[in-house]
């Protein structure tokens, strides 16, 4: 090459680098201007849940609406409006999901490097097929808990083999409780529902009729009160009878000492190095298996859309295993996903340093881990109650991209921390809303017509995606920011939460400030703002 072509090349090599750099400065240094939203958490918010979409209220505003939502809403109008970022991938690791839903369908991840159906694995990655995913539990879907898969393990004269016995009783003893009052509840639901249809005329009746009504006895005056509570808590038959199926599955398979779920995998879930297993059908065998991963998926997507969902199927209807979850993290990191959704938790971890390698493995790749913090109304901060996967050590915090998350509610007031929730003022960081949450579900018809199902769920399960969702806007709009300035952010830019509040099983009240490292719910609108000036 000739000198003078030499100096053209420089020169145009040159232009095409300043060109590409601003643009890429142009990207990360997007700025989102507003005033941060507080609160006076000594001064509860008052306000009627029937006024709003309530299938949207974790997307409201604390300031505007009166509901400690996480200000997605507000946040798109005033802030966002007509900016796009950069797409993200997102790793679900859960029970599987339905990728034919109309609402993820366009969003569902799509390996480029693999040819469909084809029965080779064209991307070398030891997947034959995972066109949109992998599914490590293969057509297996009802499990042990891990302390019933212990028991098998254990000699009776090891001192652990009473505490697993222990733990089996007492959760045998609280699910027989949840089936009689679920059987209550939906006896009392059809006595109701049968007299306000006499006194309403109607088959069909609504919330609107049952409130012109007059009761005249304490009957009609009974039946009127539960369907007003049926209507709070968005109670159905439906929902009560899989409610019930979830209940008796717990003593057909979680606590059955003589069920062995992995028979139908085929591996040995004790050797990390047996790693050939599992499909490609992302949804598992059944699309009642995948309600769980279908509903976590919906809610990250509710949040923000410019995302590709990585449906990682390894938690069964019962306990997951250690393996196939460190397994699994891998997966995701290795396909391209930035952030990874854990909606899952248990309280024993046989091999809890391989999903602790795996946490470092992602730590290590720059990828954001959200974890549910349970559903147990403990203290995780105890060694009695600690909660798996965890990112600590011998209480010592081993890697810094991973956020674990409470549950709030609608309420701004003393219940406004979900009475199932777990928490931690060291081992929960922060609080999202997780109660009564509306998202997708699996649909058996969705390919035949262009709509879904969708219903409302409760759990730390649902509070995890939230988060997800607003580090998903995150590391679109600031892909320069690490995993670990994402975290700190979210936990940062929240909104405190009401100063004292109830928590289940105690006699006092507790401070919002003893409950998660930043004694907060998250919020969109915030988090954003700090993201522009974040150093």
């Amino acid at each position: 090459m000739s000198n003078k072509k030499s100096f053209s090349y420089n020169i145009l090599y040159k232009s095409i680098l300043f060109l590409i750099t601003l643009i890429q400065t142009h990207c990360s240094t997007i700025k989102f201007v507003g005033e941060p939203i507080e609160t006076d958490g000594s001064v509860s918010i008052d306000f009627d849940i029937s006024k709003f979409n309530k299938k949207e209220w974790y997307l409201l505003d604390i300031k505007e609406d009166s509901v400690p939502g996480m200000s997605v809403f507000k946040a798109r109008k005033e802030l966002i409006k007509d900016k796009k970022g950069k797409n993200v991938i997102v790793g679900i690791i859960d029970s599987g999901v339905d990728v034919n839903h109309p609402f993820l369908n366009s969003s569902i991840w799509t390996n480029n490097d693999e040819i469909p159906s084809n029965n080779i694995d064209d991307d070398k990655n030891g997947r034959v097929d995972d066109l949109n995913g992998w599914n490590f539990l293969g057509n297996s879907s009802k499990e042990n808990m891990e302390y019933i898969r212990l028991i098998k393990k254990t000699s009776s004269s090891d001192s652990l083999y009473k505490i697993y016995i222990q733990e089996m009783e007492k959760d045998m003893q609280n699910t027989e409780r949840n089936i009689k009052q679920i059987k209550s509840i939906i006896d009392e639901f059809k006595e109701s529902d049968s007299i306000l249809s006499l006194m309403t005329g109607k088959k069909d009746y609504q919330i609107e009729d049952i409130k012109k009504l007059n009761p005249k006895s304490f009957r009609e005056f009974k039946a009127v009160q539960f369907k007003q509570l049926a209507d709070e808590y968005n109670w159905s038959i439906d929902l009560l009878k899989y409610d019930l199926k979830n209940s008796q599955n717990r003593l057909d398979y979680h606590f059955n000492i003589d069920f062995n779920g992995r028979l139908e995998v085929g591996d040995d879930p004790d050797n990390l190095y047996d790693i050939n297993y599992g499909n490609a059908n992302v949804t598992g065998p059944s699309l009642d298996d995948a309600v769980h991963g279908t509903h976590v998926s919906g809610i990250v997507l509710s949040v923000y859309d410019n995302m590709s969902i990585m449906p990682i199927r390894a938690v069964p209807d019962g306990d997951e295993y250690d393996k196939d979850i460190a397994l699994a993290i891998k997966y995701a990191v290795d396909n391209g996903a930035s952030i990874i959704n854990f909606s899952f938790g248990k309280s024993f971890s046989p091999n809890s340093d391989w999903v602790l390698s795996s946490l470092k493995y992602a730590a290590k790749n720059d990828v954001l881990i959200i974890n549910a913090a349970g559903n147990d109304t403990k203290n995780i901060d105890l060694d009695s109650n600690k909660s798996f996967p965890t990112d600590e050590y011998m209480g010592i915090e081993q890697v810094d991209n991973m956020l674990t998350v409470g549950a709030s509610t609608y309420n701004f007031n003393k219940d406004q921390m979900a009475y199932f929730s777990n928490y931690g003022s060291k081992n929960v960081d922060v609080f999202a809303p997780g109660y009564q949450i509306y998202s997708s579900v699996p649909d058996k018809d969705s390919l035949k017509q262009n709509k879904g199902k969708f219903k409302y769920l409760n759990g730390t399960s649902m509070a995890a995606p939230n988060v997800t969702g607003v580090a998903a806007v995150l590391r679109s709009f600031y892909p320069k920011l690490s995993a670990k300035d994402i975290k700190n952010i979210i936990i940062k830019s929240g909104v405190k939460m009401f100063d004292s509040l109830e928590v289940s099983g105690k006699e006092n009240k507790i401070s919002s400030s003893d409950l998660s490292v930043s004694g907060s719910v998250i919020n969109l609108y915030n988090a954003l703002i700090m993201a522009s000036s974040y150093k």
